[in-house]
């Protein structure tokens, strides 16, 4: 039973607020609320004293410094007096630095932030309890209307009440320590450190006119390699002054308690829990290679004192300040994520030629692309591309790439799509149509949907096959079309086994639910079925069965072969047979087809090899892997990179690095490209062509992901359904007119977007 006292509707009478934590976050909505509403009465607990505090300075970003423009004009104002503006970013890399300008950065010392937030809070009437541990927040729930925990990472509010928060705690990899440089850079700098034990690197902004913040940062296997973790502070700044020679010129750094750490990210599923309300790095974490968790909080504050104001009620206004704030910092963990695990894989990158190494750096969150980096500083983009190869005037998505024997005109991918139009495995005119209409749509590489290797090898009864002369001669009649029609184009067979994931119906009839007649026996590495309850249970495949599968295999290759298609696909992701041997959930064997990795790839392999064999040696031969199973206990990304190399090993010509399918009980962490760091990850440690895929959207991704060498290829799904001419409008959109996006000829009239009716109205001609 609840033991908070019932709470009247703001505006009945002024809340009571209690605050947990003295930080910017908690201090800044202590003025916004006081300052909407001078009768509240809202005090701040705070255990340090005024002056204490960790870090030196931090970084806020043109919105949150309007944001705090409109919402208290006096705090801005004075702000903005102590703030160090700058527009630049520098990247040290191997004795050479390289300088991105047009970024715009501000930022100002922590201890001056809450010196000016400590004056705003006395002078609106806010009372301050310095040196005071606050009482547990179930406490202060009963004697307040709103508790507001911005207690930080280390919540004690957040613990207490972990069954409705239900946080995530996730520590990273890397090591890293805040210190501080008693000169002010004149841009944001990073600068990288090879040593014998490892890469380490630091990060430096200038946040006063004579002061500069610096993070030293390395995996933990380096640092302690090293001897960081045994040095004192002192010891520690003359080693950084070795290390960084570019940026501290042999200057010393120093401390303020600085201690060495590992990030952890805190994602909690609930903010709220009745009256209590979680804010700042309470609610969550962002790694500072994105920006500063100050950011985050100062704009916490703010939404949630609008949402106090805007709502009828408290429930109300904290539903409202969590519905709004989710989404933001989902969309900014995301950007963090990739951000840091770029950092914590820097090994892998710093190979690079220079422009290319310091572009992948600056694009390494996904935040800053290709497009707008152009916009910020053209000349760097351009030296990049010009570093890179990329002929003038042409768009890094528009470059040709050579697999093998194989000659593509672009980096851009019809990813396959099931389509579950066939007849008895028999592609027809709905094949000809779709496929077609996306090979003379641009692309470099259209791909089939997955071409079966046998009836029982069907996910639906509509799929595709290719183990009959009639389905062989109506995929000659596709290829057949897209070469005479589209002769710079290439068309790629992906050739599958649906496993335990077959015989279901068809996917707008209810995806992965079986039939409900005329099913056929499965066969899986293990008797599990893929819904537990819901699916039919597999048989397990014997070394019998499992010859037999893989000479389907090749006889659908020698088939494929002949249809006349220019590469083929080997389908080993997303649970269907072979993706079934590679995953430990999945592969429960006991014989020599089980257990370890490189038991769980002997089948696929084997497979492989056959396909190989039976495909023409000129031709490539791609596969397509699931880099990770989004489920405890499964496939992992060193996995997958084990699993990359072995098919490179035994003749891959690329990776196309897929995620998840294979449980049902997958929790993918979505968003925009969530995919793409699995494929940067194995095409940079690997130097193994890859087709990145995963929500890859837009033209200005693609480039990106080319041109920072995180992917060769990039493979579209649903921009494609969207619209079949996806590529030869991304040319038109960037003014692009060269080899690498040809119009057929009966299109070349369109390749200029039509003219639409006025919407601007005739300005006035006079103000008065």
């Amino acid at each position: 039973m609840s033991t908070a006292r019932p709470k009247a509707a703001p505006g009945a009478r002024p809340l009571r607020v209690a605050v947990v934590g003295g930080g910017p976050g908690g201090l800044y909505a202590a003025v916004l609320l006081k300052r909407l509403d001078p009768m509240r009465d809202v005090t701040v607990y705070e255990r340090n004293a005024p002056g204490d505090t960790f870090g030196f300075g931090v970084v806020l970003s043109d919105e949150t410094v309007g944001g705090i423009e409109n919402a208290d004009p006096e705090v801005f104002a004075t702000l903005g007096a102590h703030m160090v503006r700058w527009d630049a970013i520098e990247v040290v890399h191997r004795g050479r630095t390289l300088t991105s300008s047009g970024h715009g950065f501000a930022a100002l010392g922590r201890r001056t932030l809450l010196s000016v937030l400590h004056a705003r809070c006395r002078e609106l009437g806010v009372v301050l309890r310095f040196r005071t541990e606050a009482p547990p927040a179930a406490e202060l729930a009963r004697d307040n209307d709103l508790v507001i925990a911005a207690d930080g990472v280390h919540s004690a509010t957040r613990a207490a009440h972990a069954e409705v928060f239900r946080p995530t705690l996730t520590t990273h990899r890397c090591r890293y320590i805040w210190l501080a440089a008693d000169f002010a850079l004149d841009a944001f700098r990073f600068e990288i450190a090879e040593t014998e034990h490892g890469l380490l690197q630091l990060h430096a902004y200038p946040y006063a006119q004579d002061s500069s913040t610096t993070v030293i940062e390395a995996r933990e296997e380096v640092w302690r390699a090293s001897g960081l973790d045994r040095l004192d502070e002192g010891e520690l700044a003359a080693r950084c002054a070795e290390l960084f020679p570019r940026t501290l010129r042999g200057r010393t750094l120093r401390g303020n308690r600085s201690q060495w750490t590992a990030f952890r990210t805190v994602v909690n599923e609930r903010w709220s829990r009745e009256n209590i309300v979680l804010l700042g790095d309470a609610a969550h974490t962002a790694h500072f290679s994105v920006g500063s968790g100050t950011k985050l909080a100062v704009e916490d504050a703010l939404a949630l004192a609008a949402c106090l104001r805007e709502q009828p009620d408290l429930p109300a206004a904290l539903a409202a300040y969590e519905a709004e704030r989710k989404p933001v910092v989902r969309s900014t963990q995301r950007a963090a994520h990739a951000s840091l695990t770029w950092f914590e894989e820097l090994a892998g990158y710093t190979g690079q030629p220079p422009y290319r190494f310091a572009f992948n750096l600056l694009t390494r969150s996904r935040r800053v692309t290709h497009a707008n980096l152009r916009l910020r500083d053209a000349e760097f983009v351009a030296a990049t591309e010009k570093e890179a190869g990329v002929p003038p005037d042409t768009p890094p998505m528009f470059t040709p790439f050579r697999l093998r024997g194989l000659s593509l005109r672009n980096r851009v991918v019809v990813s396959p799509m099931d389509m579950y139009k066939s007849e008895q495995g028999v592609p027809g005119d709905f094949h000809l149509v779709h496929l077609g209409a996306r090979a003379l749509g641009g692309a470099g590489l259209t791909m089939t949907e997955m071409v079966c290797v046998s009836e029982r090898g069907r996910i639906t009864p509509g799929c595709a096959g290719l183990w009959n002369d009639e389905q062989e001669a109506a995929w000659r009649r596709v290829t057949s079309f897209v070469h005479q029609q589209s002769p710079t184009a290439a068309i790629g067979l992906q050739l599958g086994h649906s496993g335990r994931k077959g015989s279901t119906r068809l996917m707008w009839e209810g995806i992965d639910e079986p039939l409900p007649e005329g099913n056929w026996p499965l066969v899986a590495a293990s008797p599990l079925p893929y819904r537990p309850g819901v699916s039919r249970p597999p048989q397990e495949l014997t070394p019998g069965g499992m010859a037999a599968i893989r000479d389907e295999f090749a006889s659908a290759a020698r088939r494929g072969a002949r249809a006349g298609f220019d590469l083929l696909e080997l389908h080993c992701a997303h649970g269907y047979l072979l993706s079934g041997f590679l995953s430990p959930l999945t592969n429960r064997r006991t014989d020599g087809y089980g257990g370890s990795l490189s038991a769980r790839l002997r089948y696929p392999l084997e497979v492989f090899d056959a396909v190989r064999e039976a495909w023409p040696a000129e031709r490539p031969v791609t596969v397509r892997i699931s880099a990770t199973d989004w489920a405890p206990g499964g496939t992992t990304g060193d996995d997958a990179v084990r699993i990359a190399a072995a098919f490179a090993e035994h003749g891959a010509d690329a990776i196309d690095v897929s995620t998840g399918q294979v449980v049902a009980h997958e929790r993918p962490d979505f968003g925009r490209s969530y995919q793409t760091p699995y494929a940067d990850r194995i095409r940079n440690l690997l130097g193994v062509p890859v087709i990145a895929v995963g929500a890859v959207s837009s033209w200005d991704d693609v480039n990106s992901l080319v041109l920072a060498g995180r992917a060769d290829l990039c493979a579209l799904a649903r921009p494609h359904l969207y619209d079949p001419h996806w590529t030869l409008h991304a040319a038109a959109e960037q003014g692009y007119e060269g080899p690498g996006a040809p119009w057929p000829e009966p299109y070349r009239a369109g390749s200029r977007r039509p003219p639409t009716g006025r919407t601007d109205a005739p300005k006035p001609r006079l103000a008065l």
